[in-house]
């Protein structure tokens, strides 16, 4: 086998390139990462040790596989590859219509307010399975956030028409990453930061990230990672941290463990009632969301 030829080999035997990406050897099929009918892949050493795959020519951007997404699947356990098969129905078309409908009068009421700041919480599915997409902050950045998990987004612009808006307009401004409307689901409970803003999460749909280019902007973006929801839904993953305030207990925040990276914070709440969203029937929410002043 070639140069050439044997990292896509790779990467096939990787399960990095979909069956909607047939071809990436020039065999004709579909449409490889939104590229043309055809066009090639090269795959580069990733970050986590991994085969990376890069767009296609007819892509500039940067795709990332979500590759320790792959890897947290490499030895599931039992418990973990049923979770795995369960969640696969969490993106179904009657699912999306369930949250939509929840979602809706949330939607119409937040979207005529000029609220703060939004976030974009971005599900998409890697190998045909559910995952949320996570940002790590460039530890360039000033502030106290920055180095940490979070979902693309940020304050809002005078020109932005709604949360919607902001949402979509700082995606693309941090992952390069172009979304309609018609991707949003609707717009969840708005909540409060510890520095005086709300903030109004958005969840939307990227689709299959295998077909995603993104460009992320290095001067925000350190790294752009996923973590399935099958990992997200089991209870030895999740953690709690309690907090105090003049030695008495105040409240209590979830964290999300053993993935790339730690999720808690703001993040971890809008990661925790995401899941109770999407899945009433496996996750059970422990703890009370804090609530806009």
């Amino acid at each position: 086998m070639d140069n050439e030829q044997e990292p896509v080999q790779k990467g096939r035997e990787a399960g990095l390139i979909p069956p909607c990406c047939s071809g990436a050897e020039g065999a004709g099929g579909g449409p490889l990462m939104g590229g043309e009918a055809g066009a090639g892949a090269i795959f580069v050493e990733g970050k986590a040790g991994g085969l990376t795959p890069l767009c296609p020519r007819s892509c500039p951007g940067v795709m990332f596989p979500a590759l320790y997404h792959l890897r947290l699947g490499a030895c599931p356990t039992p418990g973990a590859t049923r979770a795995a098969g369960s969640a696969r129905g969490y993106l179904s078309q009657e699912n999306e219509q369930r949250c939509r409908g929840l979602l809706e009068a949330s939607t119409r009421r937040y979207r005529q307010e000029a609220l703060a700041a939004a976030v974009l919480v971005t599900l998409c599915s890697v190998g045909g399975y559910p995952a949320l997409l996570y940002t790590l902050r460039s530890s360039t950045l000033t502030g106290q956030h920055k180095g940490d998990v979070s979902f693309p987004g940020g304050k809002r612009d005078s020109a932005d028409q709604d949360v919607i808006a902001t949402a979509l307009r700082e995606t693309q401004e941090e992952l390069g990453l172009h979304l309609g409307a018609e991707s949003v689901w609707g717009v969840m409970r708005p909540l409060p930061t510890g520095r005086g803003l709300t903030v109004a999460p958005v969840l939307a749909h990227l689709g299959p990230l295998e077909c995603v280019c993104l460009s992320p902007n290095p001067q925000e973006v350190e790294d752009v990672f996923t973590i399935p929801l099958s990992h997200l839904l089991q209870a030895q993953n999740h953690g709690y941290t309690h907090f105090c305030n003049q030695g008495r207990y105040s409240y209590t925040l979830p964290v999300f463990l053993n993935g790339r990276y730690r999720v808690w914070g703001l993040t971890a709440i809008i990661t925790d009632l995401t899941l109770e969203l999407l899945a009433p029937s496996a996750y059970r929410r422990r703890t009370r969301p804090p609530s806009p002043r």
